[in-house]
């Protein structure tokens, strides 16, 4: 048997690298899919016990409606014209994607390939990218949910969530992962590499945060949550504990979200991408600590976790274009960030969102690619988006990178925020949004779900929470808002 030649010796290389690609990307993308079990955990815990199998019920089913809908349509939209993926093997498959011409320049605006993943498309780095990145987009239609409890009709959310999941997020997501415009504006414009979001602070969580603000806003606050003079009242969450393990599965799982979208197990910068998520956690979580403490007098637990949750938000963009100093600083900003814009959200917007997902997922999000376009250092991203050179944010001499993740925090707030908002004015008139106020009043598990969320011993009564929670009366200096995710 003669020895294998030079040509065979780096054909077998090759198909061992992209294996390891693929191999590593499905892992990661399995990371992702379990943090659907800790948004459950930490919607139905700051949520109220006569509400829980509504609360859990949505966020169990958003994962089967995401996974059809993003089968059907979402997909093709999103990655149909991304071109060859280079980490695994080059797969030329998902190379249609349908352009406009503005200045002499062709833009990308929407996929047209790998519709209902038929035979054709079907090869095995599609199928790696397809469960990837069906995961991120369930992150984002699971969002919605925890701003939208305790009143959403529940058939309201499953048509609202076959319209994120095959339009809505898809379409914002090509512009800036599918090879779309937003993506070019580095090479055709010279800004930068483009808006850059490495893992979803702006693609996944701020579409999230935006549409649950818009969603929040035309349901209304919960009976119950604003007095006459527009002051909020406390509506407390009935477990705490299990908030908070939900928070530390999604800080678990963002172990898959940051590192993963390297979409390469070769790539040995996923390593500085997994401390910078695990620092950006720890700053999250001791900036609100830290803050809460100092204003309202106590560390509340629920505020912490916020304030993790916060921290991996605004460090999905940036995780793998800047040092450590900086992941701690985006974090513990974050962490601050999410309570002055949840007591915004609440008390001068008068939207009550029960988690306070606009604001961990909205406003931080925005802070996570805006301080991409500050923080980058120039340690990575050669090439990125068609630009030479690696990825550079202002204070490594780029303004034009900022300006590219600022025109895409604007893009995000008027493309999402309208879309949410047709989506459901069309919705509700079709089959409604919200419940009646006397289901509201006695709790939704029977009336929506058909079955009680919790059943006790006959003579024994499952009492509501009450105590302070992040929902401490005003004497104490506390906010009324419930805990964000």
């Amino acid at each position: 048997m003669s020895a294998p030649t030079l040509t065979e010796v780096a054909k077998q290389a090759n198909d061992l690298t992209v294996s390891a690609n693929i191999v590593w990307t499905l892992v990661t993308g399995f990371l992702v899919m379990f943090m659907q079990a800790g948004f459950a955990l930490v919607e139905t815990g700051l949520t109220r016990s006569k509400n829980v199998a509504h609360t859990m019920a949505m966020n169990f089913l958003v994962y089967s409606i995401g996974i059809l809908g993003f089968w059907a349509l979402g997909f093709a939209f999103q990655m149909g014209g991304v071109g060859a993926m280079s980490t695994f093997g080059g797969d030329p498959t998902l190379s249609s994607e349908l352009t406009v011409t503005v200045a002499g320049h062709e833009l990308g605006v929407l996929g047209a390939k790998g519709f209902f993943l038929t035979f054709a498309n079907y090869t095995p780095a599609v199928g790696a990218m397809f469960l990837f990145q069906m995961v991120f987009m369930d992150t984002t239609a699971t969002i919605p949910t925890g701003a939208m409890a305790e009143r959403w009709k529940f058939i309201s959310f499953v048509l609202f969530s076959f319209v994120i999941s095959t339009f809505i997020y898809p379409v914002f997501a090509n512009w800036v992962w599918g090879g779309g415009w937003l993506s070019q504006l580095g090479k055709v414009f010279g800004l930068g590499h483009g808006h850059c979001d490495f893992a979803g602070s702006s693609v996944v969580h701020m579409t999230g945060g935006v549409a649950a603000l818009v969603g929040a806003k035309i349901l209304g606050p919960r009976i119950g949550k604003y007095n006459a003079d527009g002051s909020p009242n406390p509506i407390p969450g009935h477990n705490i504990p299990m908030a908070l393990l939900g928070t530390f599965i999604l800080a678990f799982g963002w172990f898959g979200f940051n590192p993963g979208s390297t979409l390469s197990g070769t790539d040995t910068r996923i390593s500085i991408i997994a401390v910078n998520t695990m620092l950006a956690s720890a700053s999250g979580a001791f900036g609100a600590c830290v803050y809460v403490w100092s204003r309202y007098g106590k560390p509340d637990p629920t505020w912490l976790a916020n304030g993790m949750l916060a921290g991996l938000v605004a460090i999905t963009a940036p995780c793998a274009f800047v040092g450590a100093p900086a992941a701690i600083a985006i974090g513990a900003i974050a962490g601050v960030l999410v309570v002055v814009s949840a007591m915004f959200i609440e008390q001068t917007l008068k939207i009550d969102d029960p988690v306070g997902a606009s604001s961990v997922h909205g406003a931080c999000g925005a802070w996570g690619v805006i301080s991409l376009g500050i923080f980058a250092n120039g340690s990575y991203g050669e090439g990125t988006n068609g630009v030479d050179g690696p990825v550079r944010g202002l204070l490594a001499g780029d303004a034009g990178q900022l300006l590219a993740e600022c025109i895409g925090v604007t893009v995000n707030v008027l493309y999402v925020g309208t879309m949410t908002a047709v989506s459901l004015w069309v919705i509700g008139k079709l089959v409604g949004n919200r419940v009646s106020a006397e289901d509201e009043i006695s709790g939704l598990d029977i009336p929506e779900m058909g079955v009680a969320g919790y059943t006790a011993e006959p003579g024994h009564h499952i009492p509501e929470a009450k105590g302070f929670g992040v929902a401490s009366p005003i004497p104490l200096r506390r906010p009324a808002s419930g805990m964000m995710r």
